[in-house]
C-alpha cells in the first residue's frame, strides 16, 4: 500500500461562513429591486455572490416593479367602419413579402359556403 507523504497533504478548503441574511439585507434587496438593480449590481453592493442574492430575492419576493401602463392612444379613425374584404390596404398589408403580394385578392370567394 502507498502512503502520501505528509508534506503533500493538504487540508481540504474550509467551507465559507454561513451567510446570515438580516432584515435589514432583505430590506435593502427589496428597495433595490423596487428601483429596478439587476441582481448583479445587488450582490456587489452586498459583497456577495449574484445567486446568493437571486435566491434570496425569490424567497423574499423582491421584484421589479410593473412597468408604467402605455398610455390610451386616440388614433384618427378609430371610429370609422371596418374596411371591406379585399380592399387594397388590408389586402397588400396581409400579402406583403408572400408569393401573393402583388395578386389581387380572390373575389368571389373560390369556395363555396356550406
Amino acid at each position: 500500500m502507498t502512503t502520501i507523504p505528509s508534506d503533500l497533504m493538504t487540508e481540504p478548503d474550509a467551507m465559507p461562513p454561513k451567510l446570515l441574511w438580516t432584515e435589514s439585507r432583505d430590506t435593502r434587496i427589496r428597495r433595490l429591486r423596487h428601483e429596478g438593480a439587476t441582481w448583479d449590481a445587488i450582490a456587489a453592493s452586498l459583497g456577495v455572490s449574484r445567486n446568493a442574492v437571486l435566491e434570496r430575492g425569490r424567497h423574499i419576493g423582491a421584484q421589479l416593479p410593473p412597468p408604467p401602463p402605455e398610455p390610451d392612444i386616440d388614433l384618427p379613425d378609430s371610429g370609422r367602419e371596418p374596411l371591406p374584404p379585399g380592399h387594397s390596404v388590408t389586402w397588400g398589408a396581409i400579402t406583403a413579402g408572400t408569393s401573393l403580394a402583388d395578386q389581387p385578392y380572390p373575389w368571389p370567394p373560390l369556395v363555396d359556403p356550406v
